[in-house]
């Protein structure tokens, strides 16, 4: 099996890591970046005669088409607003597409490719990393296993392990996918029908095992995807929150209210400026900070089984950062779901052509049992709501 993988940062890394450890049949990987650093630090840590670098940009088609052509799978770990030119590219190549997504306007782009990927026998799926991707899979998956659902909840958060204030945060992602998060509006199902609600709204506490004790959770934009359609009709009640040391949401509030989110650019006496890319550029400066990271994830379904019983069935994974590897609980967490996906797709355990939702092609059981192979922990529980367990 052939895999070509754009981006060698460090959801790239965790992905090539996978492919090469995890993945049975990795024949050859070709990573593609702008940065030859990067390349080069990229290729000596893997030390392995599968991986090819090119030090090319992700807009330069004529070079990322002949790899395309040869890959069963392309994976972009790269910024989002790139994802739907390259799955475009990919699926003219007949290449299986994937990525790590995150914003609803370019997924809805990829879901256009639909009817082109179909006649050509590939696959698109995008939004395939944490939130989007393995909280919906595992989300839907729950949901499925009942006879009737009544909620669904959706709590995801990467958070550093041993927090420092201000903030009590760290950079384990992309800056300008976190700023997206926090300003766009979240996709939510109230009373069985889709709605929109502001991000950084609807705060929450919610209880963690030590260390971690109360911890609290807000709206954010992106995190559910394509979930909210798929099960609209059968859940009544879904949202997707962001979880977070007490104080964050209050604290990035105050910088939204400020303007600081703003893209446009604002005019001072020496030229012009974004706030958000001010912003943007100080939050990777000073959070950016040394120390591991965890990754909490909990999913919550409540409904009825097949024998009219209330239930609620929950998932719940606290995953932390790989010594052995130096690998992040954020890298593992959002980049070897997406390099599963990737092998399923090029094993052929999903034959799915088209433009497809994660969640529908996806089986969760399956996911469960591969993260499981990968050292992670995960809990599944089933309980009775309002009986203590």
């Amino acid at each position: 099996m052939e895999y070509l993988l754009l981006g060698a940062g460090l959801q790239g890394t965790a992905i090539a890591f996978d492919l090469l450890h995890h993945a049975p049949g990795t024949e050859k990987l070709v990573v593609v970046d702008s940065d030859q650093i990067g390349l080069t630090a990229l290729a000596e840590r893997l030390d392995d005669d599968r991986v090819i670098t090119a030090c090319a940009d992700v807009r330069d088609a004529a070079t990322l088409a002949p790899f395309m052509k040869t890959a069963d799978v392309t994976i972009s770990a790269v910024n989002y607003w790139f994802n739907a030119t390259l799955a475009a590219l990919a699926v003219e190549g007949r290449s299986h597409f994937l990525d790590l997504g995150g914003n609803n306007d370019i997924v809805a782009q990829e879901f256009e490719l639909d009817e082109e990927a179909t006649t050509k026998g590939v696959t698109v799926i995008p939004d395939c990393g944490l939130a989007p991707g393995l909280a919906g899979i595992l989300g839907y998956w729950l949901v499925d296993g009942l006879e009737r659902a009544e909620s669904l909840k959706l709590r995801v958060g990467g958070l550093p392990a041993d927090p420092v204030p201000p903030m009590n945060y760290k950079v384990v992602f992309s800056v300008q996918g976190l700023i997206n998060e926090y300003i766009e509006p979240a996709v939510v199902i109230r009373d069985g029908r889709l709605h929109t609600v502001p991000s950084l709204t609807e705060l929450e506490t919610l209880v963690f095992p030590e260390p971690f004790g109360e911890l609290e959770a807000f709206q954010t934009s992106g995190g559910t995807s394509t979930l909210p359609k798929t099960l609209a009709g059968r859940v009544p009640n879904l949202d997707y929150k962001t979880i977070r040391y007490k104080g964050h949401c209050a604290q990035f509030r105050l910088l939204t209210e400020l303007g600081l989110c703003e893209s446009a650019p604002r005019k001072f006496r020496d030229g012009e400026v974004s706030p958000r890319e001010v912003l943007a550029t100080l939050l990777q400066e000073k959070l950016d900070l040394p120390g591991q990271d965890v990754v909490l994830l909990l999913a919550e379904a409540e409904g009825w089984d097949s024998e009219g019983t209330a239930i609620r069935k929950t998932v719940r994974i606290i995953d932390h950062h790989d010594g052995t590897n130096n690998i992040s609980a954020m890298m593992r967490m959002t980049g070897y779901p997406a390099a599963i996906i990737a092998w399923m797709l090029a094993s052929g355990e999903i034959k799915a052509p088209g433009a497809r939702c994660q969640e529908l092609v996806v089986p969760g059981d399956r996911m469960i049992e591969e993260l499981r192979r990968r050292g992670v922990a995960i809990e599944i529980l089933t309980d009775k709501p309002g009986v203590p367990s």
